[in-house]
């Protein structure tokens, strides 16, 4: 889920400075902020999201006439209970009537209200086995849209902020300022500019009121989970909750996201073909991230038209850039999704990683005990593979479960536990997600009848939130990209190697 703070969608060119372009230049006086004759003032740009706490839950709620039928529906088929023949095709053909209804619907709540639930829904649109069984394609197809193209705000609004934290309006800060966004997303909007010194930058600009908006997604999330307890509690929901809570919070402060920069710099110094964009410090604040403008090409053009060598390189560089900063320092890029890339075909794989604001670093032993199960199932040393699930993952041999979730670990481990090459796709992306629902059926249910307290929850580390984001958000990337690669071979030195913790 991410703000595109470097990215520039046109190519190659975008990356030019945009002089003697008049018309991508912000006006100047009171001229910049009228709207354009004939304009109908409703479909003007907002100066801000909702922020109200009731307000965006009111907004949500709107969405459940058309969403809960459908989430059933879906739910019905992910757990296998079937219709009678005369009574499903009937059904399917009017849930499909209303699946693209149902998607604009939530397109245009979750564009408008930015925050938590824009976050939410870019993961549904590119994280493969999310949305409702059945209707997977035509919600994809239209909640894409969010990953860097949700409805931003009025140019003004970008003003009245960067003027806020630099000292003076962007045509004064900058010797070029776009007005108009070229990308915007879940926190800020993105414009293009030239510095004073003649180098072309993305300036990423947080949304006014973003900030409370957020928390108060926060808050009616903590409500919610206070509201399920004790079950909640089961789950150890309060302890993922407030993991959730600092980890978006963080993401904020356009000061640490641009420390995060650098330290991914760091960490890949040596890696030719990973390019993270240079951080203008001068022109960064907590509320504005200004970089190096990257131009390359997007990920679904890449993913449709890139030679299958070009897609392989592209996703080993991919997954060298998550898993070295993961094995070997702890560090977790947590938001791996599509719009935080940039590629650059016939380049030998080079790729430009956008958006650092959602990274976490790891607790040591969380990390060692991540590799004492991995390097116990590529050894194919189950005794020790089973001690580790449940001294690290919480799993109970003892239990209905056990059987589940081993294999469910095992599942996700198997790009990393062959040798041989490991072919990405959609549909071994969408297993990752949906095994523990397609598994839980036999326990769930009972001569057709449903035992909802059958599936326990593993005591799973609440700081292993975040590698479950990592771990279905790549599958879905590469599968996508349908790369192929070696990837123990890529990852096992780190693995098996030292923890080296980054200064």
């Amino acid at each position: 889920m991410a703000d595109d703070a470097a990215k520039s969608p046109k190519g190659d060119d975008a990356a030019k400075s945009p002089k003697g372009d008049d018309a991508a230049k912000s006006p100047k006086g009171d001229d910049a902020a009228k709207s354009p004759k004939g304009d109908d003032p409703k479909d003007r740009p907002k100066d801000r999201p909702p922020t109200s706490r009731l307000g965006r839950l009111a907004r949500l709620a709107a969405l459940a006439p058309r969403g809960v039928p459908l989430a059933m529906e879906g739910a019905r088929r992910a757990l296998g209970l079937e219709r009678k023949p005369e009574d499903a095709e009937a059904r399917r053909q009017e849930l499909f009537r209303e699946a693209k209804k149902t998607a604009d619907a939530v397109l245009k709540t979750l564009g408008e209200m930015k925050g938590l639930p824009l976050k939410l829904g870019q993961m549904a649109s590119y994280i493969d086995g999310i949305a409702p069984p059945g209707y997977e394609e035509r919600f994809q197809a239209r909640l894409k849209r969010l990953l860097d193209r949700a409805p931003p705000l009025s140019p003004e609004s970008a003003v009245t902020v960067v003027t806020a934290e630099l000292g003076a309006p962007p045509d004064e800060v900058f010797e070029e300022w776009e007005a108009q966004p070229f990308a915007a997303a879940s926190i800020g909007q993105v414009h293009r500019a030239v510095t004073r010194d003649g180098v072309p930058v993305a300036v990423k600009v947080q949304y006014p009121g973003i900030d409370k908006a957020i928390e108060n997604d926060l808050k009616s999330v903590s409500l919610l989970e206070s509201m399920v307890s004790p079950l909640g509690r089961k789950f150890g929901s309060r302890e993922v909750v407030e993991e959730i809570k600092r980890v978006f919070l963080d993401e904020l402060d356009y000061v640490r996201e641009a420390d995060n920069a650098e330290l991914f710099r760091r960490i890949h110094a040596k890696d030719a073909e990973l390019h993270i964009p240079r951080v203008v410090r001068a022109l960064s604040t907590r509320r504005v991230l200004t970089c190096e403008l990257v131009g390359g090409t997007g990920y679904a053009e890449f993913a449709a038209g890139g030679s299958q060598a070009d897609r392989d390189a592209a996703g080993t560089s991919i997954w060298r850039f998550m898993m070295r900063a993961l094995f070997r320092h702890g560090v977790l890029y947590a938001d791996p999704h599509p719009g935080n890339y940039r590629f650059w075909p016939g380049r030998g794989g080079r790729v430009s990683f956008l958006d650092f604001g959602c990274v976490k670093v790891l607790p040591p032993e969380l990390l060692v005990g991540m590799k004492r199960y991995i390097t116990a199932a590529m050894d194919e040393d189950w005794e020790a593979f089973d001690r580790a699930c449940v001294e690290v993952l919480g799993y109970e041999p003892n239990d209905a479960t056990w059987d589940l979730y081993r294999s469910y670990t095992i599942e996700l481990l198997r790009p990393l536990t062959t040798h041989e090459d490991w072919h990405c796709s959609p549909a071994v992306a969408r297993r990752t997600v949906t095994f523990l629902v397609d598994g839980g059926k036999d326990l769930l249910f009972k001569d057709g009848r449903p035992r909802p307290t059958a599936l326990k929850p593993p005591k799973i580390p609440h700081d292993f939130t975040f590698v479950s984001r990592l771990q279905w958000g790549l599958a879905s990337v590469l599968g996508g990209l349908r790369s192929i690669a070696a990837f123990r071979a890529i990852s096992e030195d780190w693995i098996r190697g030292p923890h080296l913790p980054v200064e």
